[in-house]
């Protein structure tokens, strides 16, 4: 009546030996032999000096009057836009970006620019550091001022409802804004 039962576990040993070998070998050549893979990508450092004979990258902490619009602070503008506005506002500014489809009311169409908060780039300075209470349109008082005004400006580029503010008020507005 006692039988010898030794062959019932002897597949099960066989497959964990060498399960456990692979391993360890597999172990093995990813340590020792394997050099990793080249994804072939090649990270640019945006603040390392230029090229020679390229022209240098804008560097909008050098601007001494960010309020001022250039085609440099509208480029700039539009990168800081593509990053941060261009989800909700889509990225040609028409309001109707990804994000934009949940939200109630909808984000603005800054190309058809009806302004609800004041005509104006000091209106919409205000409007960027300190949003639209009951909307979706939140406050940007993380943003540098630069960035916001170089964001205003990009907007002013491409709103129908173009900017009719004195320079001189701007002036007077933007130094003393936060």
């Amino acid at each position: 009546m006692s039988e010898n039962r030794d062959e019932y576990n002897r597949g099960g040993m066989l497959a964990f030996a060498f399960c456990m070998v692979f391993c360890l070998a597999f172990f093995i050549y990813l340590v020792a032999i394997n050099k990793g893979v080249d994804l072939a990508e090649n990270v640019v450092d945006p603040n390392a000096p230029a090229a020679e004979g390229a022209a240098p990258a804008f560097d909008i902490t050098k601007v001494a009057e960010p309020w001022v619009s250039t085609p440099e602070m509208v480029t700039y503008g539009k990168k800081v836009f593509m990053t941060n506005c261009a989800m909700c506002h889509g990225n040609e500014g028409k309001g109707d970006g990804a994000a934009g489809a949940a939200l109630n009311p909808k984000p603005r169409n800054l190309v058809e620019g009806k302004w609800t908060q004041g005509e104006g780039v000091i209106a919409h300075y205000n409007v960027l550091l300190n949003g639209i209470k009951g909307s979706s349109m939140a406050s940007y008082a993380h943003f540098k001022p630069a960035d916001r005004w170089a964001v205003i400006h990009y907007i002013d580029s491409i709103t129908n409802n173009k900017s009719k503010d004195d320079p001189a008020k701007v002036a007077e507005f933007a130094k003393t804004a936060k």
